[in-house]
């Protein structure tokens, strides 16, 4: 297996995906979309739509660290709103960047303008939030994820309640439409794999065979 590199590929996640790597159930996180407190980085205007919410690596780690400190340190949502409304100018740095601490179930964290540590709605400090933590988890659970029986290599399958009942990369969840998408549009195998680590290139072609004899 390549080893897994944040830094410099692309990756894009289903919500579905979101939700069993971060332990953030699919419901709180469009509750969060729709609420404004937290959006995908790739959302079509249309929410109804099928992958209408993909999400990125830096999004996973920030929805990771809100569910810490919502389950490990016990903030409150209401507080954590109010983290965000005041904080707004970060952006999702806040979540994905910014060391946080905890101090009574308040938010803490260095403010660069005062240059003390401060609890962002009033005063004060500590408990990490460990972000290289949080990171390195994921990327073990992303790398679970991505392991496939080696049967399932170059085929194509169509199962219920996956993917909607869509035609996928078998052993994956990724659609076939999707795949025949970037081809398409003249993607090479390699730059698809590039988009999505977990499929090869015997896959690419099963799905360019799939759509001759379709």
């Amino acid at each position: 297996m390549t080893d897994f590199d944040s830094s410099n590929v692309v990756f894009a996640f289903t919500e579905e995906q979101t939700a069993k790597l971060t332990g953030v159930s699919r419901n709180q996180l469009k509750s969060w979309d729709r609420s404004g407190f937290f959006t995908p980085s790739f959302a079509d205007e249309d929410r109804r739509l099928s992958y209408s919410r993909t999400y990125s690596f830096r999004d996973l780690v920030c929805i990771q660290v809100i569910h810490e400190l919502r389950n490990n340190a016990r903030v409150s949502m209401q507080h954590l709103r109010e983290v965000r409304e005041k904080l707004d100018h970060l952006g999702d740095e806040l979540w994905s960047k910014t060391t946080l601490y905890v101090l009574n179930r308040k938010v803490v964290f260095d403010n660069p303008e005062t240059r003390r540590r401060e609890e962002v709605v009033s005063c004060q400090g500590v408990l990490n939030v460990p972000l290289q933590v949080v990171r390195r988890n994921l990327q073990k659970k992303i790398e679970l994820m991505w392991e496939r029986d080696s049967n399932t290599i170059g085929m194509v399958a169509k199962k219920r309640n996956i993917a909607h009942n869509q035609t996928v990369i078998a052993g994956t969840r990724i659609p076939v439409s999707i795949v025949l998408e970037f081809l398409e549009a003249g993607y090479s195998a390699e730059q698809i794999i590039r988009e999505y680590p977990v499929l090869t290139k015997r896959d690419v072609e099963a799905v360019a065979e799939f759509d001759r004899v379709a």
